[in-house]
């Protein structure tokens, strides 16, 4: 996978077609992905270059980090691996702390809001039960 180029800080007009011209220059380019917001369609601003060697690849950083394009300095390196996110990464859900409800003064240990913990069979509290 060194051959896998992540190039940053692109202008959003860039397109693949420029990128492939570009780093044709040091070699062999297989594949050119620009990087797009999966609802809006914009560019991210990054973008994916794969070189057909890993010696191309060092050629093209060698040539083309920091260079100038459209006014933006380039960022070119190797690109990394994703890191393998459990589930998605969709987050933010469950527990996470107990929100805001019922907090503060009035402090119900670790349960969270509202009533929550333990099961609503005989609640202690007389009344009906649930």
């Amino acid at each position: 996978m060194d051959n896998k180029l992540y190039v940053g800080n692109l202008p959003y007009s860039a397109t693949e077609e420029e990128l492939q011209v570009m780093f044709s220059k040091a070699g062999t380019v297989t594949s050119v992905a620009i990087i797009k917001d999966r609802d809006s369609g914009r560019s991210k601003g990054f973008a994916f270059v794969e070189m057909a060697s890993a010696d191309d690849a060092q050629k093209a950083i060698s040539m083309l980090n920091g260079q100038d394009f459209a006014g933006r300095p380039l960022t070119v390196n190797i690109a990394r691996p994703r890191e393998e996110r459990p589930g998605g990464g969709g987050g933010g859900f469950g527990r996470g702390g107990g929100g805001g409800y019922g907090r503060g003064n009035n402090d119900r240990g670790s349960r969270g809001g509202f009533g929550g913990g333990a099961g609503r069979g005989n609640n202690d509290r007389g009344g009906r039960s649930w």
